[in-house]
């Protein structure tokens, strides 16, 4: 059997042709010909038994950190194909279980396992467990650094405790039915604890919340993606389970804290939903007290209020996107969450890169703001830090996202509001928005939606005055009606 070899290779390009150099880049090797340990990964090559029908084949593996990783990668692929020993057919197969894990970036067979599989005469490929492909299809996933977290947290929190131990290719829509079957016990379970008159009982889910409709079509989602990426690299075959599962994806719809609802949350405390927006009233009593309390946050959560910005895009809104001689502003930045540290970066989709028209009371609350930050800057002097945001805090530096919710949250406390999210505000700039006839399509491109369907599905229920003039000439046709018949 042959060795195999040990080598570096890069990424570098010739500059006169722009060719990869590969294996030949000068930076590989030192003066003294030994490897250049900054430069380059370790790569390997081993000649693999040919195929059925005669043809040579190389199994080659590079982008490894280590020439020790290299070196035990190729050896246990060796130690494979020697288990065939003189049997040609064996040979091939053994070698088809290598080549297929090579190319789906996926662990060698244990080799005791083959060994096992070999006596019994049965198949050798080891398909993985649905825990094993989604951690290394995690590995190589590309995409934006927020939607790769998010799916981390899907897989780690969901899908590998639910679906784990089951082989890729068993998957099953049964599989995915149970595992949801599950998750609504355990809801269950969890709301029945947190209902409890033990305390000690109650702080045993202190920080639980169950799996609510959105997470669940979320858990479908990256599951559904994860096996169709499985079919086209032609890993498994057949259809996706994925696709044959419905899921409900019921957002909570926005509830107005109408006079009677904030008389029943006054006496009992109890809130109404998940999701509660603010009128027209409640919000001028709002910002009329943040103006008068904290005027370092005031125009933050005036130009949510008014124009329904996202959290994000509120801290993340860079100086330069703000014209205030034109009334507008461009949403182009925003500042995410990504573990325990902020990144800046693009809104998601192209709708949320939008340019959002002023009012003049917004162009005049972010004028004394601008005129506020000069003398924070002046006061600092060389201390300042250029961050090219609009919005930061009075040392000059970005806001957090959860800072300025949990600055929300007092301020509102002290207002005395009923209770709402910080995100809730664009949720309450929306539903006025509706509320005054403003056409659903304007809307829409203002809170940055893909289309007006979101919009509609999310906000129609509690818009009001359309359903009041229905209500109204129903009235007044029944009304000549019974005029005509008098």
């Amino acid at each position: 059997m042959a060795e195999g070899s040990i080598f570096k290779r890069c990424g570098c390009r010739d500059p006169h042709t722009d060719k990869p150099y590969g294996t030949h880049c000068p930076q590989l090797r030192r003066p003294n010909r030994s490897w250049n340990p900054q430069h380059g990964h370790w790569a390997y090559q081993l000649e693999l038994p040919p195929t059925l029908d005669g043809q040579r084949r190389l199994l080659r593996r590079s982008g490894i950190d280590t020439r020790q990783q290299a070196v035990a990668e190729r050896d246990h692929a060796r130690a494979l194909l020697a288990l065939a020993g003189r049997d040609r057919r064996r040979q091939i197969e053994i070698g088809d279980v290598v080549q297929n894990a090579v190319r789906h970036r996926l662990p060698f067979p244990d080799v005791d396992r083959v060994r096992q599989r070999l006596r019994g005469d049965g198949p050798l490929g080891d398909m993985p467990t649905v825990g094993e492909y989604l951690t290394t299809w995690l590995e190589h996933l590309t995409a934006d650094i927020n939607t790769i977290h998010g799916y981390e947290s899907i897989v780690r929190n969901h899908l590998i405790p639910h679906l784990g131990d089951v082989p890729l290719d068993k998957l099953r829509t049964s599989h995915l039915r149970a595992m949801f079957v599950a998750m609504e016990h355990r809801n269950a379970e969890i709301r029945s604890l947190k209902a409890s008159p033990d305390p000690a009982v109650r702080r045993t889910v202190a920080r639980v919340r169950p799996t609510g409709p959105v997470t669940r079509h979320h858990i479908r989602a990256v599951l559904r993606k994860a096996i169709n990426d499985a079919l086209a690299d032609e890993l498994i075959v057949g259809s996706n389970p994925a696709m044959l599962v419905k899921t409900p994806a019921d957002r909570a719809l926005p509830i107005v804290w109408e006079d009677e609802r904030v008389e029943r949350w006054r006496a009992t405390g109890e809130v109404p939903g998940p999701v509660m927006v603010w009128t027209a009233e409640q919000v001028a009593t709002f910002l009329d007290y943040v103006a008068d309390h904290d005027q370092v946050i005031h125009p933050m959560l005036h130009l949510m209020a008014y124009r329904g910005l996202r959290r994000g895009e509120t801290v993340g809104l860079r100086d330069t996107e703000v014209r205030l001689a034109k009334r507008e502003l461009t949403i182009n930045n925003q500042i995410a969450i990504m573990g325990h540290r902020t990144i800046q970066k693009p809104p998601k989709s192209r709708a949320g890169n939008r340019d959002i028209a002023l009012d003049a009371d917004t162009v005049r609350a972010l004028t004394a703001y601008r005129a506020l930050r000069a003398t924070w800057r002046l006061v600092a002097g060389e201390a300042w830090p250029d961050t090219g945001l609009f919005f930061v805090r009075p040392d000059g530096q970005p806001w957090h996202p959860n800072a300025f919710s949990a600055r929300f949250r007092l301020l509102a406390r002290k207002a005395g509001m009923p209770p709402v999210r910080l995100h809730d505000l664009r949720h309450s700039a929306a539903t006025i928005a509706l509320d005054a006839g403003i056409d659903i399509k304007v809307v829409s491109e203002q809170l940055g939606h893909s289309t007006t369907t979101l919009t509609r599905d999310t906000y129609q229920s509690v818009t009001k005055q359309m359903h009041q003039d229905a209500a109204d000439a129903v009235a007044a046709k029944i009304a000549s009606r019974a005029h005509v018949r008098g």
